[in-house]
């Protein structure tokens, strides 16, 4: 674990938030869902990303992501699927999920170098 990264430059948190404002239109979340899974005090989103980015200064980008690939599992588990069968393929969530996935692999491999 970094035992302080870097702030994340003003181009990078706008990064973020286009990140997050695509994840949850891609999921069918909302702010107020993330705000609930962050545990943060407000929906709005510079309170939203203020909240990462202390994730971030604590744990760097692998511990961010680890965090959003936790928030994405724990969605994934609240929906029980209308069918009760959704396969992997062309469902928005385990795309998305997928998605965290590589992101997460992407930094740890960058992180290992």
């Amino acid at each position: 674990m970094p035992a302080s990264a870097p702030s994340l430059s003003p181009e990078q948190l706008d990064e973020l938030q286009s990140l997050l404002k695509d994840w949850l239109r891609l999921t069918g979340r909302t702010q107020s869902d993330l705000r609930r899974a962050l545990r943060a005090g407000s929906i709005r989103m510079p309170v939203l990303l203020d909240e990462l980015h202390r994730t971030w200064i604590r744990q760097g980008a692998a511990g961010l992501a680890e965090r959003l690939c936790a928030i994405e599992a724990q969605w994934l588990a609240e929906e029980p699927g209308e069918d009760g069968a959704f396969s992997a393929a062309g469902d928005p969530l385990a795309d998305s999920m997928g998605q965290l996935d590589l992101l997460l692999q992407e930094i740890r491999g960058d992180s290992g170098s």
